[in-house]
């Protein structure tokens, strides 16, 4: 019967438990190491110690029993502009313009499509496709109700663009192109006059988006009927609205 050995720390001291790896679950006896101890036999194979201590370093700080201590931590991101808002006349992290959960999911969202699509950068239509993506946001919303969807969009792309090399690998993270640059620099300029406190919303991205005359994404919206008309309808229900 095989016999796995896991170290334990316990106020800076080692001692060894031995476990059966036909009773994993009667072995664990210390309640401080007992997660740690689960996650290296649960795969009911022996780990090396290197790995379970680097386990347990990550349940040293807070013990299984008794109430334990909440810990909050705060994200602030700013997406990448080349004409950020300068510092101090934003009302974000270090006077930044504050980006809306959804727009930094979108944008997260927008170069996980780039890489599916195999393309090298992240461009207008990545991002009209990460606002679809993302799928709550009220743009995404109006556009779905426009007709704009995202396999519709995804179709239009590939007829637009072409199908990239099936053994090209997109980068991580896709760099922007010029004109989705601009198109996220006039979102934050935009975002003044729309959104809740000044806050860059997937609006602001979605009439960035339009703003980009001769881009392929104002070309994929162009093509499936979305107009000055109802990027205007877009702008007003978005200064109407309490969310984005």
């Amino acid at each position: 019967m095989a016999t796995a050995m896991v170290q334990r720390v316990v106020a800076g001291a080692t001692a060894p438990v031995t476990s059966s790896s036909s009773s994993i679950g009667s072995c664990i006896d210390s309640r401080q190491t007992s997660a740690v101890s689960w996650s290296c036999l649960r795969s009911q194979s022996v780990l090396s110690s290197a790995q379970c201590l680097s386990q347990a370093r990550l349940f040293a700080a807070a013990p299984v029993c008794g109430r334990q201590t909440r810990q909050q931590g705060v994200i602030c991101m700013v997406l990448p502009t080349a004409n950020p808002v300068k510092e101090g006349q934003g009302t974000g992290a270090q006077g930044q313009a504050p980006w809306s959960a959804r727009a930094i999911k979108s944008f997260s969202m927008a170069e996980l499509e780039a890489r599916k699509l195999k393309y090298p950068s992240t461009g207008t239509e990545a991002l009209l496709m990460g606002i679809l993506t993302e799928g709550t946001s009220q743009a995404a919303k109006y556009l779905r109700s426009s007709g704009v969807t995202l396999f519709g969009v995804r179709e239009e792309i590939i007829k637009l663009l072409g199908k990239a090399d099936m053994y090209f690998f997109s980068p991580e993270h896709p760099p922007l192109t010029e004109q989705a640059q601009k198109a996220l620099d006039w979102a934050i300029e935009d975002s003044s006059r729309l959104g809740p406190k000044g806050e860059v919303t997937t609006t602001c991205m979605l009439l960035g988006i339009w703003a980009q005359k001769g881009s392929a994404g104002q070309k994929v919206l162009e093509t499936l009927g979305f107009d000055d008309k109802k990027a205007e309808e877009v702008r007003e229900r978005a200064a109407k609205s309490e969310y984005d």
